[in-house]
């Protein structure tokens, strides 16, 4: 595919490294030359400095017969009109634009071709929101994926010492749980994937990415895991966007504190927020944290725009005897420093909003595409089309299709029915297919698996 990228920051250069290492004909638009000097060293990519909703610049980048743009500058208004611009002068067939203000997300009608011809809205605050709250509502989990509108769902868990299944073999878990159908789709072991087979045995310290329907989810946890006491008191660090979002979610539910150092965003948090308490601020300091009871504190969330000053706070926090910490971090090569030690969770916004552009990147009816392990591996949910004679999966058992080198299917979803997969369990039109790919050079294999060949139509 040929594909405009505007925006060299986070979310545009982690694209651009997803996608060029995928055999795209990638170019990046930006204004920052040091930042594409940078990315143009490191990766086989074309950059141009401009601004990206120019149309002269647009030409440039190859927009006369490009197939996709994605604008990702840090600024609404330039996605806007850049997508604009795509559409009406160059006639782009895909427009991906990233919009942060919610002022203009509340408006119905406004992305459409008749107003702003955008086809898909990014917001990463919300991406970013939606995974924390799904974090805290499954204590001990590191990454929860929906599928099917979250009638499966996808954890990943460390198996710890002393858990039921450690030290068991796969087949066991049907033993445990007879009543519960749920399968382990990859097994990460020191930084190594593991495609798990029935004899593989679980290892303490294992992270283990299981999929099942969400109604099993908890049932599955406790025999990998402690099950951890449910969380009621949490901590955020930082009013920003993210905080706001997420605070605003979850008020209803737990006893929310926000601590901001800005007065003025401390009055009008006050003044959004229902019962959330706002505190100014710095969330380092130790005698607020040790004033605000830190120690009874179920979680806190460092969630500021600041690399180091979230690292630090978790730290201290963690420290001074709260029981989880997550903390945001931008900067990919800290997220593996930190992950697992004291921080407890580290969560990379690039990578969680990677997911939703590269799901309209792939070839196929590929529903959604989530990142895990940091981009190492990938989820995908692709809709199978056709029938036994134009499809390389309708109409065949799970244990007949040829699937490419470390790819495995987890589940598959038909209607309200979450089948989790087996070798004689049977696919048909229409079905939502999940499956796992541990090394993601095989992306195009998957992807032709589930094109239709042209006797269908």
């Amino acid at each position: 595919m040929k594909i405009i990228i505007l925006g060299a920051g986070q979310v545009g250069g982690t694209l651009a490294e997803h996608l060029a290492s995928e055999a795209n004909d990638i170019t990046v638009v930006d204004t920052d030359t040091d930042r594409l000097r940078d990315l143009g060293d490191r990766l086989d990519i074309r950059t141009i400095a401009g601004k990206g909703s120019f149309p002269t610049v647009l030409r440039q980048a190859g927009a006369d017969d490009a197939d996709m743009l994605v604008a990702v500058t840090n600024s609404d208004e330039t996605n806007m009109v850049a997508c604009q611009v795509a559409y009406t002068l160059f006639h782009t067939p895909t427009r991906i634009a990233r919009v942060r203000e919610s002022a203009y997300l509340t408006r119905a009608g406004l992305f459409s071709n008749e107003a702003i011809p955008v086809d898909v809205l990014i917001s990463p605050e919300q991406v970013v929101t939606n995974h924390i709250k799904r974090l805290i509502e499954y204590p001990g989990a590191l990454q929860v994926i929906d599928f099917a509108d979250g009638k499966a769902q996808l954890v990943a868990v460390r198996a710890y010492y002393g858990g039921p299944l450690v030290g068991q073999q796969l087949r066991q878990i049907r033993e445990h749980m007879p009543t519960v159908d749920a399968r382990v789709a990859a097994i990460f072991r020191r930084n190594r994937a593991i495609l798990p087979k029935g004899d593989t045995v679980i290892e303490a310290d294992d992270e283990v990415f299981f999929i099942a329907a969400k109604t099993h989810i908890r049932a599955v946890m406790s025999e990998l895991r402690r099950l951890e006491i449910s969380n009621k008191r949490i901590v955020i660090a930082g009013g920003g966007h993210i905080g706001e979002r997420l605070a605003e979610a979850i008020e209803s539910r737990y006893q929310v504190k926000i601590i901001e150092a800005n007065p003025a965003r401390c009055r009008y948090l006050s003044d959004t927020l229902d019962s959330s308490i706002v505190l100014q601020g710095n969330a380092s300091d130790k005698d607020l944290l040790v004033e605000e009871n830190i120690n009874e504190v179920d979680i806190f969330l460092a969630l500021t725009n600041d690399d180091e000053a979230n690292i630090m706070s978790s730290l201290l926090a963690k420290r001074l005897g709260a029981r989880k910490v997550m903390s945001i971090i931008n900067n990919p090569a800290y997220v593996d420093l930190v992950q697992g030690g004291e921080i407890d969770i580290a969560i990379s916004p690039q990578l969680a909003t990677i997911g939703t552009l590269l799901t309209h990147v792939r070839r196929g009816d590929i529903v959604s595409v989530h990142s895990l392990r940091r981009g190492a591996a990938e989820a995908i949910e692709a809709i199978a089309h056709g029938d036994a004679k134009s499809s390389k999966v309708v109409g065949r058992m799970i244990g007949e299709i040829e699937l490419p080198q470390g790819t495995s299917i987890g589940a598959v979803i038909r209607a309200e029915q979450v089948l989790i997969a087996h070798d004689d369990t049977l696919i048909e039109s229409g079905d939502h297919v999940i499956l796992f790919l541990v090394d993601k050079k095989h992306i195009r294999d998957v992807e032709r698996l589930f094109q239709v060949g042209l006797t269908f139509f």
